[in-house]
C-alpha cells in the first residue's frame, strides 16, 4: 500500500517550523559569539552563519529541514534539497557540499520511499553542483527531510539582510503560496495547482544569487516559513528602516489567489495563521487590500525566492517583480498598501 506522505505529518513543510514570535525571545537569552572571525551569527535572524577562514575566505553553513509538502518522495526530497541551499544562495555565497538529515520509518514507508527521496536531494544537489558527503539518520513515525549545506564565499562579497537602506525598491525572484498548495493538497480541495506549486519550489535561487552579486544589492534574505512579511520584518528591522508592500504587486503561484479566497479558509495553513498573527504586532493593512492578499503576504512559503533590496536604477538587473521598497520609519515595520 503507498502512503501519501503529507497524511503523515502534522505540518506541511516550512509550515512546521517553530513560530517567529516564540523563537526571538529565545534566542535573545543565548550568549552570543565573541570569536572576531564570526562574520554572521544569529543576531539579526539572518539566512546562515558565515565564518571567516582567511583574508580571503569564508565559510556558510547551514541547515534546513522540514516535514513532507507533497506525496510524491522524490518531488520531497527536490523541494527540501532546493530550500536548503537557498539560504547559502541568500548569503551572495556559492554552495559546495551537504549533508542528508533524515528522520524516517524504514518499517512504515519501506526503503524505496527513503531511496526516492535521497534521489530527488541528489538530483538537485547535481544541478547545483554541490556534493553531498553522506548524513545523519534517526527513527521516526513523521518523515522529515533537509540538509545540512556549506558554502564558500569571500569575506568581502558577503550579502546580509542588515545592509538595506531608505529608498531601496524590493525585488521578489518567486511567486508565494506554497502553504496555500500544501494545506489544499492536504484537505483534498479540488483543483489545487500542485504542479505549478512543485515547479517554484524546485526552481534554484542560484540566477537570481548570482545577479543579486552582480548588482550588487544592499540586502538579501530569502522568503519561506516566516511569510514575505515575518522575512522582510527581519531584513527591515536588521537594516534599522521601515518597509512598504504594494499588495496587488505581490506575484501568487497560478490559482492560489482563488484557494485563498475561499470563505471557509480551507487553504490557509496554520503557519500561515501564527504569521499572521505575529504580523500584527509590527505590520499595517490598507483598508482596500482584500484578504487573500492578506493571507498571501503571510503564506508560510517552502523554498521561496530571494527578497532583494536594491537602489531603484538597478531593480532591473535582478529577475523577479517589484513589490515594494523600504523606507524612513521605525525599524522592522511594514505597511502593506
Amino acid at each position: 500500500m503507498v502512503v501519501a506522505l503529507t497524511s503523515l505529518s502534522h505540518g506541511a513543510g516550512c509550515g512546521c517550523k517553530l513560530p517567529a514570535a516564540a523563537i526571538g525571545p529565545l534566542l535573545a537569552d543565548l550568549p552570543h559569539p565573541a570569536d572576531p572571525d564570526v562574520i554572521v551569527g544569529f543576531s539579526t535572524s539572518d539566512d546562515a552563519g558565515v565564518y571567516r577562514l582567511r583574508d580571503d575566505l569564508a565559510l556558510v553553513q547551514t541547515v534546513d529541514f522540514f516535514t513532507p509538502i507533497v506525496d510524491d518522495p522524490f518531488d520531497f526530497g527536490r523541494i527540501a534539497a532546493t530550500n536548503a541551499l537557498s539560504d547559502v544562495y541568500a548569503m551572495g555565497a556559492t554552495p559546495v557540499t551537504a549533508l542528508n538529515l533524515v528522520a524516517f520509518s524504514l518499517a512504515d514507508l519501506g526503503g524505496e520511499v527513503l531511496r526516492s527521496i535521497l534521489g530527488g536531494a541528489s538530483a538537485v544537489a547535481a544541478q547545483a553542483g554541490v556534493a553531498i558527503l553522506g548524513g545523519h539518520s534517526i527513527e521516526d513515525a513523521e518523515p522529515k527531510f533537509g540538509l545540512a549545506v556549506t558554502g564558500v564565499v569571500h569575506p568581502d562579497e558577503v550579502l546580509t539582510n542588515a545592509g538595506g537602506q531608505a529608498g531601496d525598491v524590493l525585488v521578489l525572484s518567486k511567486p508565494l503560496g506554497g502553504g496555500a498548495v500544501a494545506t489544499a493538497l492536504k484537505r483534498g480541495l479540488p483543483e489545487v495547482p500542485l504542479a505549478e506549486a512543485v515547479a517554484v519550489m524546485t526552481t534554484l535561487n542560484a540566477a537570481a544569487g548570482a545577479a543579486a552579486r552582480a548588482a550588487p544589492v544592499h540586502a538579501l534574505t530569502d522568503v519561506t516559513g516566516f511569510g514575505l512579511l515575518g522575512h522582510l520584518h527581519e531584513l527591515a528591522g536588521a537594516s534599522g528602516v521601515a518597509a512598504e508592500v504594494h499588495a496587488d504587486a505581490v506575484p501568487a503561484i497560478a490559482g492560489v489567489l482563488e484557494l485563498l479566497a475561499d470563505p471557509d479558509e480551507r487553504a490557509v495553513a496554520g503557519g500561515t495563521r501564527r504569521n499572521r498573527a505575529h504580523a500584527e504586532s509590527f505590520s499595517a493593512f490598507a483598508d482596500h487590500v482584500p484578504e487573500a492578499r492578506r493571507w498571501l503576504v503571510c503564506d508560510a512559503m517552502t523554498s521561496g525566492g530571494l527578497l532583494a533590496a536594491v537602489p531603484d536604477d538597478r531593480a532591473g538587473m535582478i529577475p523577479g517583480t517589484v513589490i515594494g521598497r523600504l523606507v524612513p520609519g521605525p525599524a522592522g515595520t511594514v505597511t502593506v498598501l
